[in-house]
């Protein structure tokens, strides 16, 4: 009998302090972390294979860290991310925190277009509560998967109450990255994630969680930007510039119908003749057009290289080109003010 007490009170015991843990809701979208491959020692894989509760009894750690619930938002690799996605992690995302539903929330998603993702929930998550988004490079059935160990520092970054109000974080290979500044920088290793011009605000070791730096910008709590299932976004392409291109591209995206294009220039925002007839010729139209550059690193000066206000343009500051071209079609669902819309990039 007193076997069976001590026992229950150490259930009793555990419960509570199971209670104590930070609420953490993992959102789940598929890409390599839940990716499955015929062998454990091949590169091929399928992605999003696995559904979330498996992807959670591989880190039973991360129990001890938090209170941790799953939810399925999508099965796909992130090549095959869409807008419509987007919109709805946003609104459960949104709908989470507004119902008390966790502290925080974590996300799944593949590497590919992961710093699309985190920058457009960025700007449409009004909440301080945090938002960590990881993934892995190598698939859940391969030989030292990384995504266990991503999936656990997430958690762990998630329930600390300093990733409070920093806005959305990407956890990736015990980095700890803005949202907004993250970018892939490599096709297969573990390290695939930078911020070219800012570097890391931290690092998650051991389970514990550091911030060496923050980001000064005005977060996700101030952007104008709301987003419901039913919101409707312009179509904004993004045109690459090379030596000797043509103007075709341009000409063909606003006779697609594009409201608004970014213009992946060389160097600081810069393009050919041919582009800039096109561009000219655009922006008489009605479309707006924001120059960023192909450049790694660095920042597109605006009336510099180019007469933006000659030529009716507009520029992306620190923003590479996929950035660029989701900050241009948030605003552009707000409106078609070239003075706003650039306001916007310097602020955002």
């Amino acid at each position: 009998m007193k076997n069976v007490l001590l026992i229950l009170a150490i259930l009793v015991s555990v419960s509570q302090i199971q209670a104590q843990l930070p609420r953490v809701k993992i959102l789940a979208t598929g890409g390599t972390i839940a990716g499955a491959g015929a062998s454990a020692e091949r590169a091929g894989y399928k992605a999003g294979a696995l559904p979330i509760d498996e992807l959670l009894s591989a880190v039973p750690q991360i129990h001890k860290v938090a209170q941790v619930t799953g939810e399925q938002i999508s099965s796909v690799g992130s090549q095959d991310m869409t807008i419509d996605i987007w919109k709805k992690l946003a609104t459960r995302i949104n709908q989470i925190f507004a119902n008390n539903e966790a502290d925080a929330v974590v996300i799944t998603h593949g590497t590919d277009t992961q710093e699309e993702t985190s920058y457009f929930l960025d700007l449409t998550v009004p909440f301080k509560n945090a938002v960590v988004i990881t993934g892995s490079m190598r698939p859940a059935t391969g030989i030292s998967a990384d995504g266990p160990k991503n999936l656990y520092d997430a958690v762990t970054v998630a329930a600390s109450p300093k990733s409070k109000g920093k806005g959305v974080l990407i956890v990736f290979n015990e980095g700890i990255y803005d949202g907004r500044d993250a970018v892939k920088v490599s096709t297969t290793k573990l390290n695939a994630f930078t911020s070219p011009n800012t570097g890391p605000l931290g690092q998650v070791y051991d389970g514990k969680v550091a911030y060496y730096t923050t980001n000064l910008r005005e977060v996700n709590v101030g952007t104008p930007f709301k987003v419901t299932s039913d919101t409707k976004f312009p179509k904004v392409d993004i045109i690459y510039m090379y030596a000797d291109a043509s103007s075709d591209l341009i000409n063909d995206a606003v006779k697609d119908g594009a409201k608004g294009l970014v213009i992946a220039g060389v160097g600081n925002g810069n393009f050919n003749k041919a582009y800039m007839d096109a561009i000219a010729a655009a922006v008489k139209k009605g479309v707006v057009v924001c120059r960023a550059s192909r450049c790694v690193s660095g920042r597109v000066v605006l009336e510099d290289e180019v007469n933006d206000k000659e030529l009716g343009t507009i520029v992306s500051d620190d923003l590479n080109p996929q950035k660029a071209r989701v900050l241009l079609m948030l605003g552009l669902a707000q409106t078609n003010d070239k003075d706003q819309l650039q306001k916007y990039f310097f602020s955002y």
